[in-house]
């Protein structure tokens, strides 16, 4: 295979990579802690090393051992999404555990991306995370990101996109940090759909629906799924959720003459039911009986489900049981969405060598 080399960090199940992959790249090499998505990414991606660990014990010296000091010469780019529970809204509410770089995890693994970036010198570079890391909280992070970065070379530009304007079937919210060493500036992928509640004239198609992916793995009416039962204690108030609603439904607030819960008194995400007419929300790393989104038959997603509403092929391998599959297609980030980013890289590469060449 030829193309632009890349390197991927904390590659989960290889979501990014896939639509880098997709975009003409090579993926040379993948690196994370989890050995379940160690294995998934080395059947997905047979042509790949991958290194199992910390980042932090990916140095440059383990890198050429693995992989040769001529494969790391002259890498185009890294790409790599770290860990996000610490910029996350989470940790609004979970005022006993740090946020940032105040947490372990986000100290460690920032600084090893940074690291990374700083030894292997890559033309241009990618860094994914929640949409919280854009946030004012967070401001001395995404300085220090930004301030390292440009001290080695890079023009950074960052944005929070959303996956469904480029035809994911679910509304999230991400954030990108794209910089580029020398050459052209890097431009933003145009959207390829629209949001059907906003009035525009835009001839864009509108947003993708669950219903219109996932409907066709589920057509029996009568299909019982007792091994995907959700709810728990409220399943019974679960049934009672119209589709695309959740537990705010069952509030005085909205006028439920019956009401079981107080007002935003829950996570957003309890109860939350999906609609066959609407993408779906943010589809979580952990698997839950009554944290949504759930299927609007009162059920718990399938994994193929889950694939499918993330942009994964059907036949994407993933090693492991039903809660360590979906926390790796959970924590990918929509191949669909990270092909649009990679054509986008691919071009600015392209241009950039022929104003060296033309120089």
């Amino acid at each position: 295979m030829t193309g632009p080399r890349a390197v991927s960090l904390f590659s989960g199940c290889g979501g990014l990579d896939l639509g880098f992959r997709n975009a003409g790249f090579q993926i040379i090499a993948g690196v994370d802690t989890d050995p379940f998505s160690a294995k998934s990414h080395a059947i997905n991606f047979p042509e790949s090393t991958f290194f199992e660990g910390s980042i932090a014990d990916f140095t440059e010296d383990r890198a050429i051992e693995l992989l040769g000091r001529d494969q790391l010469s002259d890498v185009d780019l890294l790409i790599g999404g770290p860990p996000c529970p610490p910029f996350s809204k989470s940790r609004f509410y979970r005022t006993d555990k740090p946020r940032a770089m105040s947490d372990p995890v986000g100290e460690v693994t920032i600084s090893g991306y940074l690291e990374t970036l700083r030894w292997l010198k890559p033309k241009a570079f990618l860094l994914e995370n929640v949409a919280g890391m854009a946030f004012k909280v967070h401001k001395e992070t995404l300085d220090h990101i930004l301030e390292t970065a440009a001290n080695l070379g890079y023009k950074c530009e960052s944005r929070v996109l959303n996956a469904a304007d480029y035809g994911v079937p679910q509304i999230r919210q991400r954030f990108f940090i794209v910089g580029v060493r020398e050459g052209s500036d890097f431009k933003w992928p145009d959207p390829t759909h629209r949001d059907p509640a906003v009035e525009n004239q835009s001839t864009l198609p509108v947003w993708e629906t669950a219903g219109s992916v996932i409907a066709d793995l589920d057509t029996d009416e009568n299909a019982k799924d007792a091994g995907h039962v959700a709810g728990g204690k409220h399943r019974h108030l679960l049934e009672q959720i119209p589709p695309g609603d959740n537990y705010l439904f069952l509030t005085a607030k909205r006028g439920h003459p019956n009401p079981e819960f107080e007002w935003r008194k829950r996570y957003w995400s309890f109860l939350l039911k999906l609609s066959p007419d609407m993408p779906s929300w943010t589809i979580q790393a952990r698997r839950s009986n009554n944290m949504g989104p759930l299927h609007w038959r009162n059920r718990i997603l399938r994994i193929e489900e889950v694939k499918r509403l993330q942009t994964f092929p059907d036949d994407w391998h993933l090693v492991g049981n039903v809660e360590q599959q979906w926390r790796q297609v959970g924590n990918a980030v929509p191949p669909r969405l990270a092909e649009a980013l990679a054509v986008q890289v691919a071009s600015t590469l392209a241009e950039s060598q022929t104003v060296r060449l033309v120089a």
